[in-house]
């Protein structure tokens, strides 16, 4: 997908959760960093259900603001008319670029289009399932359960340790293999035919998605491409550029 990678763009996520697996969370939170500043993580649904229950632990560790929304009528979803009218709200109210509609029901078809004639970007996020009236109806869309495969696919091939991310703490420092996976994740992203990313941008989209990474909790007092380059990182100069990858015969 295209990458504006402007820090002056303000963005607005908007998940259905009913609609959505907490499992693409990262995924929807990366693309989001890629488009700009993410200004809001809001998140619909009826909390009261138990098959939401997946969602609360993702939402508190991701900062999401759950917009409660009671089901009137069994078996209708309510939240997408909550949702509809937050982003209504939103882009009369805030300085809002771009929005990311999280659903795979085209019954948001309308809001999108109506969003795209108000001026703003809108990019949608859903499974492969999500209806054409939809996808067609944005300027960009993730299909997040290819993305996931091919995610999974790039972290497989190295795997160091087995950790179960279902048991995760979210106030644990996250593990170094953690970090190097996310790393070759941005790297094979925004790489060139060589496998060559720019260090500058690889390692703005890792603070985006890991905020709280400094080498010293890894216990390394050194600079980050140090750090990397000794974890089996490849790093590459040309005058005041720098360049970073991970061997090539591991990730073809």
């Amino acid at each position: 997908m295209e990458n504006f990678n402007n820090s002056e763009v303000n963005v607005a996520i908007l998940i259905d959760a009913e609609n959505i697996s907490p499992e693409y969370i990262g995924i929807i939170i990366d693309e989001g960093n890629k488009q700009g500043n993410i200004a809001f993580r809001n998140i619909y649904g009826d909390w009261s259900e138990t098959r939401l229950k997946a969602w609360k632990d993702v939402a508190i560790e991701y900062s999401l603001t759950q917009k409660q929304q009671y089901s009137v009528v069994k078996g209708k979803s309510s939240s997408d008319f909550a949702l509809v009218i937050d982003a209504m709200d939103i882009l009369y109210r805030s300085n809002i670029d771009t929005f990311i509609v999280v659903s795979s029901d085209s019954d948001f078809s309308r809001l999108v289009t109506r969003l795209r004639e108000g001026g703003k970007k809108v990019i949608g996020m859903g499974e492969s399932k999500t209806p054409r009236a939809l996808t067609n109806s944005c300027h960009a869309f993730v299909y997040l359960d290819k993305v996931k495969k091919a995610a999974d696919k790039v972290r497989r091939k190295r795997r160091v340790s087995k950790r179960q991310p279902s048991s995760k703490n979210v106030n644990d420092i996250p593990a170094l293999e953690e970090i190097i996976d996310d790393l070759r994740v941005i790297i094979s992203e925004n790489a060139d035919d060589k496998g060559w990313a720019y260090w500058s941008h690889a390692n703005n989209m890792l603070l985006k998605k890991q905020p709280g990474f400094d080498p010293r909790n890894y216990g390394y007092t050194g600079r980050s491409i140090d750090f990397f380059e000794k974890n089996d990182f490849e790093v590459y100069r040309e005058g005041l550029e720098v360049f970073i990858r991970y061997p090539s015969s591991e990730i073809e």
